[in-house]
């Protein structure tokens, strides 16, 4: 039964936002299309600003990636990390994730294709492309688009994050799956 309700509200809950939030300006007597045109000008201006952080952060990825960088780093720590319970293939994930969704997404299937779904591997990857963040992406894109200059506690904040997200996963995927 609630499974049912679950079930038939979320196949409703856009059709009736996308349907109800217009139907609610209108009894407010708010002109809903001048409204609509007024934000998509502000999202607009709004990507124009976002723009250059968003290809500093791509650019410094493809670079980190084409020097070889990232693999390099995971064959020098892997000694390391097998103490942690960390397999050498999901290193690029602790350094792309805080810079790139797509691109933690891409390591993930790089390690799914390697390893397979059910590996202990693939298991961690999933899981910490789930657990943290894309940290320097979203103080690049998202404060950039507010006008925050200064990060100040931002930074230290969402790698300490990232750190924990990180190392539940590890303890969590080891519990569940050894």
């Amino acid at each position: 039964m609630l499974r049912a309700a679950m079930e038939a509200l979320s196949a409703w809950a856009v059709p009736l936002l996308l349907a109800g939030i217009p139907l609610f300006a209108i009894t407010r007597k708010v002109n809903v299309y001048s409204a609509f045109l007024e934000g998509a000008k502000e999202g607009f201006a709004t990507a124009v600003r976002i723009i250059p952080a968003l290809v500093a952060v791509v650019v410094a990825l493809g670079m980190l990636e084409a020097s070889g960088a990232l693999e390099g780093g995971a064959r020098l720590l892997a000694p390391l990390l097998a103490h942690l319970s960390l397999p050498a293939s999901v290193m690029p994930m602790l350094l792309v994730r805080p810079l790139s969704g797509s691109a933690a997404l891409g390591v993930v299937a790089e390690v799914l294709r390697r390893e397979g779904p059910d590996s202990y591997a693939g298991r961690l990857a999933s899981v910490m492309a789930g657990s943290t963040e894309t940290t320097f992406y979203v103080l690049a894109v998202y404060m950039g688009a507010v006008g925050v200059k200064r990060y100040r506690q931002a930074l230290p904040a969402g790698l300490v994050a990232d750190l924990v997200g990180f190392t539940a996963s590890v303890l969590l995927v080891k519990a569940f799956f050894g």
